[in-house]
């Protein structure tokens, strides 16, 4: 299966942290599901009424091993206006202190049209411990094609294209897609299909949605009012059978996620909103 060779690779840090974020806002639906939980006509074409320019969000990642706590790393994005398009980035490093253990010095961009809030070219530069990669994936939306330029550096980087489906979202651009949706037309119990180009191939999957909850606590920041979700996981090197992770998202027009909880095959993780800024919205879901 396409979904076990996602989990079976060899999972860096701003990975797990990124991989369960997006899993809480993922791909664009079917016209007919993507009616039941939004008045979109258009699954390949939505207006943005949740983030804007300036947007800035930190996340802190914790590694548990051993009953032990270790802090990990962080995690930034970032919206920035460029005209048609926005620039969204994820730019994620490890703390000196956990260094001794693994390095990460990555870079995640995405380029995607201000109309359908689809990109038009996606950045990887990867640096984790001695691992190198690029990749830029330029999409063509209309002709359902992605062409990649990957190696371990740009320099040594070849091109490939490949077919895609229609109205296909990066790892960024699909976060930001999917807090423009209506959560709250969803019933509890209900499985929303996710799909996403990555690392040369489309990889679907599922998330369940398991209701809001009045308040959950987020270490450092407060209780907030949320949407609970649970992303389908694959047995593998990451992620045992049986293995549930669970996110927080806020309950508010921002429509952020706030903590992340998974078991991996060694221990788990948990990713804990640090900081946010330039939000387009008051922050009604804290609790106070």
């Amino acid at each position: 299966m396409k979904t076990m060779k996602l989990m079976n690779k060899k999972t860096p840090v701003l990975w797990l942290a990124l991989l369960p974020v997006l899993m809480a806002f993922s791909t664009p639906l079917a016209p007919a599901e993507l009616h039941a939980i939004t008045p979109v006509s258009d699954p390949c074409s939505l207006s943005n009424n949740t983030f804007v320019s300036g947007e800035e969000i930190t996340y802190k990642l914790y590694y548990n091993w051993n009953f032990v706590w270790l802090s990990a790393g962080e995690v930034t994005f970032r919206v920035t206006d460029r005209g048609a398009e926005y620039a969204i980035s994820a730019v994620g490093r490890t703390y000196s202190s956990y260094e001794w253990f693994f390095k990460v010095r990555d870079r995640y961009e995405s380029y995607v049209d201000k109309n359908t809030l689809l990109p038009r070219m996606s950045l990887r530069d990867i640096q984790e411990g001695g691992y190198r990669m690029y990749d830029r994936v330029t999409f063509d939306q209309r002709n359902r094609r992605a062409v990649s330029l990957r190696g371990k550096t740009r320099e040594e980087a070849t091109e490939t294209t490949y077919n895609i489906d229609g109205c296909m979202h990066d790892i960024l651009s699909i976060i930001y897609y999917m807090r423009n949706l209506e959560f709250d037309n969803l019933q509890k119990g209900a499985k929303i299909p996710v799909k996403f180009f990555f690392d040369k191939e489309t990889y679907p999957l599922s998330v369940t949605y398991l209701g809001a909850e009045a308040s959950t606590h987020v270490k450092g920041m407060g209780n907030y009012k949320t949407y609970k979700f649970s992303p389908q996981l694959i047995a593998g090197e990451v992620f045992k059978e049986g293995d549930q992770m669970t996110v927080w998202a806020s309950r508010d027009q921002n429509k952020i996620p706030l903590l992340i909880e998974s078991p991996v095959s060694v221990g788990s993780v948990k990713v804990v909103l640090k900081s946010y800024r330039g939000l387009r919205y008051p922050f009604t879901a804290k609790v106070e």
